[in-house]
């Protein structure tokens, strides 16, 4: 069993539901109540944002165990439920199902999804110890299922505008994520913000990126994109991304950055959820 749950943790089941249904909403945004009469297209799309971002988690945190043994020694590998082939066996098996999920769908939605394949190999073997540009690699891909979601239903336009908010609130959350893990990147020689700068200067980097996430979260309604579906649930996202960048810049410590790091996953939940009520309602 311990075996098992090492395997379900090191997907990162949160994170990689979240993408599926990213990829749902974005055909949503664009085509509305008809993405929902066609079941198979739903089932294949939530299968390839599940599988590709559990390949993600997976390949990274094969790369991450020295890194890990310092920061997280109770995940998968370090704490020995995992090995790292076992984690390199189960990234492999999760990319085959995704680009085949993907391959299904169209053409164009498997040149998305082999794209962020290969953003995802280079990230966790080389782009993870540029620091910066490697937060902006992985925020790349976070941004793409809006992008593979408008491929489906052949309009592109409206879901540019989610992918932005995505691209700027898990950028922001990257970087906080570097003031959780400067000990064990130093080390390594991962050459985060926090890293480079110092923690004081990447809380606020992290919040100018949470600030310009909630400031254009306003430009879908403005444009007339949503409905008012949308507003209760983007006016709590917007409001924890706000509170989170104040609580961070005044308090820049290690436990209170993974506190917020992990709050912003969940209120980019909240925000999924209402771009799907502002888009079908």
């Amino acid at each position: 069993m311990d075996k098992l749950g090492g395997l379900v943790e090191i997907v990162r089941p949160v994170n990689s539901v979240m993408l599926g249904l990213a990829i749902i909403v974005g055909a949503a945004v664009t085509g509305g109540w008809s993405i929902l009469g066609s079941p198979p297209t739903l089932l294949l799309s939530f299968v390839t944002g599940f599988c590709m971002t559990g390949a993600a988690m997976a390949i990274n945190d094969y790369y991450d165990r020295e890194i890990d043994a310092v920061n997280e020694p109770r995940r998968p590998i370090p704490s020995g439920r995992v090995t790292p082939g076992e984690a390199v066996a189960l990234a492999a098996a999760l990319s085959v199902v995704g680009l085949g999920a993907s391959y299904m769908i169209s053409l164009n939605t498997t040149l998305v999804a082999a794209f962020s394949w290969v953003v995802m190999m280079l990230y966790s073997a080389w782009g993870k110890r540029t620091g910066f540009p490697g937060n902006l690699m992985v925020s790349a891909c976070i941004s793409l299922p809006f992008i593979f979601g408008g491929l489906i239903t052949g309009s592109m336009y409206p879901s540019l505008y989610f992918s932005l908010m995505a691209f700027l609130s898990n950028t922001g959350r990257e970087v906080t994520k570097g003031i959780v893990d400067v000990e064990g990147d130093g080390g390594a020689g991962v050459n985060t913000v926090a890293v480079s700068k110092g923690p004081r200067t990447a809380s606020v980097v992290a919040s100018a990126f949470y600030v310009a996430a909630a400031v254009s979260s306003i430009i879908p309604y403005a444009f007339r994109l949503v409905s008012a579906w949308y507003l209760p649930f983007v006016a709590v996202t917007d409001l924890g991304l706000l509170y989170s960048a104040y609580g961070l810049i005044t308090e820049p410590t290690r436990e209170n950055s993974r506190a917020v790091k992990n709050r912003v996953l969940y209120l980019m939940l909240v925000g999924l959820v209402g771009f799907a009520a502002g888009s079908l309602l």
